[in-house]
């Protein structure tokens, strides 16, 4: 009985450890809204090197799936890992969804909104159903988006 309870012990414990890695494999909601808030913080403080830190996932700026991007009253990232200085304004998600345009109508000085598009996880095409928080910080536009 004592090695059937412990065989027991030891399955279920992996399969604990197999889902809690699957489960943090990609960011979650709340976490995609708490690091939109620390950015936002980040910006106020210091706009330079809050969008240096988010384009170059530093700062604590990057986990896993989840990052901030921003962009600037001329409708560029000013902060992005692959697309600063490229138009966040004209960007489209993988549907035809004029998705930079609903970002910078939905952001709100003060107020965190959400923002519904498909787009690929990173290092995949598929696109999926993704939601990003945004707001706005003084002259910028800033947003952290998780994957469902």
């Amino acid at each position: 009985m004592k090695l059937t309870s412990l065989v027991y012990l030891v399955a279920s414990a992996s399969l604990l450890a197999g889902s809690a890695a699957f489960a943090g494999e990609f960011g979650t909601a709340d976490e995609a809204k708490a690091m939109l808030t620390k950015a936002a913080v980040a910006v106020k403080a210091d706009k330079a090197k809050a969008l240096s830190e988010f384009a170059k996932g530093e700062g604590g700026f990057k986990d896993r799936d989840l990052y901030p991007f921003c962009g600037g009253p001329d409708g560029l990232f000013t902060a992005h890992p692959t697309l600063t200085g490229k138009s966040l304004k004209d960007l489209k998600d993988k549907t035809g969804k004029a998705l930079g345009e609903e970002i910078y109508a939905t952001a709100k000085e003060g107020e965190v909104k959400e923002v519904s598009y498909m787009w690929p996880r990173p290092g995949q095409t598929d696109p999926v159903q993704k939601v990003s928080y945004v707001t706005k910080v003084g002259d910028q536009t800033c947003a952290v988006g998780y994957y469902k």
